[in-house]
């Protein structure tokens, strides 16, 4: 998996391996992360570990893509990138990604969705990627409209966190 598509300046992206299950583990299982996911339980090693060997890192048969962000200088595991709710028939997903605590800040984010966005455009042909960002997350919004993605919604009172209802911009970016 050593294409172009993957590979950036600092980083590059990679399929998920069983030795990333501690990270993986360690990221799924943050609370601080669960008010932009569906999930409000703790996920098992069991079950991680069956994601891990289960994936086929086929965005076809799988309906999603998880890469891992890899800093190319030492081969730290920085966070992760996904590409979930595929509809092939629809040529569209949405954008997750989660950079780990001690390396936010040094633009790995913005590396990661670029590499990712070539990746679904230039080789999966994709017409168009989404995100949900909550509106208070000024970080992660600009973080996608510098990547090419635009506003195109509001969903009110759409993630609850914390007994709080937020709102969560919708933001869109299609193929040119």
């Amino acid at each position: 998996m050593n294409t172009p598509y993957f590979m950036g300046e600092c980083l590059h992206l990679r399929a998920m391996e069983p030795e990333d299950l501690e990270i993986m583990y360690a990221m799924e299982n943050d609370p601080r992360t669960w008010d932009v996911t569906n999930f409000n339980v703790p996920y098992s090693k069991f079950v991680l570990r069956q994601y891990i060997e289960n994936s086929q890192c086929d965005m076809f048969a799988d309906r999603q893509l998880r890469m891992m962000i890899e800093r190319r200088e030492d081969a730290a595991v920085v966070g992760t990138i996904d590409i979930t709710d595929f509809a092939p028939l629809h040529s569209r997903g949405e954008v997750g990604i989660a950079v780990r605590k001690e390396y936010q800040g040094n633009g790995y984010a913005k590396e990661a969705l670029k590499l990712l966005c070539d990746y679904a455009f230039g080789f999966l042909f994709l017409r168009q990627l989404t995100a949900h960002v909550a509106t208070d997350n000024e970080v992660s919004v600009q973080l996608f409209k510098s990547c090419g993605f635009s506003e195109c919604g509001l969903l009110k009172e759409w993630w609850c966190v914390g007994g709080k209802f937020k709102d969560v911009v919708l933001l869109q970016r299609l193929r040119e």
